[in-house]
């Protein structure tokens, strides 16, 4: 009877009092109020020694594309339109200027600008492009604008370094063609370029003949451009189906319209070049065919020509409707008030982290103390330390 009266009773004995608890915290009442003030005054004085660091905020509105303008112009052209503007259609165009403002390129151009490898101290530029990474932060929203924070000692430096930003990005996007319009602009100037130096060659072929138009009796002057413009109708075709091969598949209904179309461009060219090939007279076949072939080829160069410049000078207008310009909603300026550090919240932090620790330390440190007065307990915390002190190497 005895024995099941004990055992009933050890779990109670094992059991954490909150009566004791309360007591190990009254015994402990100084150390637990005063430490944490003491650790928060500490704080508190060493937050003004701390260099305080200002930020400055710039905030833009990047340039905005103009979609209707482009696709009515893409679709005069047909796929040489879908060709050159393949590479544009991001979703949210402000991510791109976002990573333009993160590369490496601008970082550079304001690590020279402002000698930061001076001012971060860091001998090599990738240190000195991390700390700037660090003290900026570039975000943009769902409202368009992209905002630039700049943290730094000096507030006027703050403030001309998230100015920079903006004018290092503007200087980026004239060496890049990143809106559509710029894109389509490149694509037919190239174009134009290699059609005027090959229409300049054909010309000169054609006056080497040295047969005027008077010549071509049977086979006018007319039909021979019919040709060539059907021969310049076939290449913008082909260049569509290349095109549309990069998002159709060829069993799509677009797609099959296409290469109808081709072919029946190309039919109708076959008869036409037929036709033209036939008319000169017996005598000056050679020398008709001849001119005829390369007045064609004249034609044919003078015919993309035309196209091309058409193409050229829309996505010029374009371009310039579109514009390249930043819109600055808020130009940063020399902040007033400090940013870093905050006293209070560092004052209020080391408070309670101190208090937390010390409470902990309060409740071990009683734990171990009501550990010794049981012989069990000790013979545990005995056996403890030595395998302790076995798995750190340490002998006594």
């Amino acid at each position: 009877m005895t024995d099941t009266i004990t055992t009933a009773a050890d779990p109670e004995d094992d059991e954490i009092s909150l009566l004791d608890l309360l007591q190990t915290i009254v015994d402990n009442l100084r150390l637990l109020v005063l430490g944490p003030l003491a650790a928060g005054v500490l704080a508190l004085g060493i937050s003004f020694l701390v260099k305080p660091t200002f930020t400055a905020e710039t905030s833009f509105l990047p340039p905005q594309q103009q979609q209707g303008m482009a696709a009515s112009m893409l679709a005069s052209l047909g796929a040489l339109g879908g060709l050159a503007g393949a590479a544009t259609g991001l979703k949210n165009p402000a991510d791109q200027y976002v990573a333009f403002l993160k590369s490496n390129s601008i970082k550079d151009a304001l690590i020279d600008r402002f000698k930061l490898l001076e001012r971060y101290d860091a001998k090599l530029r990738a240190n000195a492009r991390k700390a700037l990474e660090a003290n900026v932060k570039i975000a943009s929203g769902k409202d368009g604008l992209i905002t630039v924070t700049v943290d730094d000692t000096d507030p006027q430096i703050a403030a001309d370094m998230a100015n920079a930003h903006v004018q290092e990005l503007t200087q980026l996007m004239g060496r890049l063609a990143v809106t559509e319009a710029q894109q389509r602009r490149q694509f037919f100037e190239k174009q134009l370029q290699q059609t005027k130096d090959k229409l300049t060659q054909a010309e000169i072929q054609l006056k080497e003949t040295g047969i005027s138009g008077d010549v071509l009796k049977s086979n006018p002057a007319s039909a021979v451009a019919a040709v060539a413009a059907l021969q310049a109708q076939v290449t913008v075709q082909e260049v569509k189906i290349g095109a549309m091969r990069g998002y159709l598949a060829d069993t799509a209904p677009d797609f099959k319209q296409a290469l109808n179309e081709l072919a029946n461009l190309r039919a109708q060219l076959a008869k036409q070049s037929q036709d033209t090939a036939s008319s000169p007279g017996k005598g000056q076949g050679s020398t008709q065919g001849d001119y005829v072939t390369k007045y064609r080829e004249f034609k044919y160069q003078e015919t993309l020509f035309e196209l091309f410049a058409k193409q050229f000078e829309m996505a010029k207008l374009d371009e310039s409707r579109e514009g390249a310009t930043i819109q600055v909603l808020d130009k940063a300026q020399a902040p007033e008030l400090k940013s870093k550090p905050k006293k209070a919240l560092i004052a209020i932090l080391a408070t309670l982290a101190t208090g937390f620790a010390l409470l902990l330390f309060v409740f071990i440190r009683q734990a171990l103390r009501n550990a010794n007065q049981d012989k069990e307990s000790a013979q545990k915390l005995s056996a403890l330390k030595a395998s302790w002190h076995k798995a750190i190497g340490k002998t006594r």
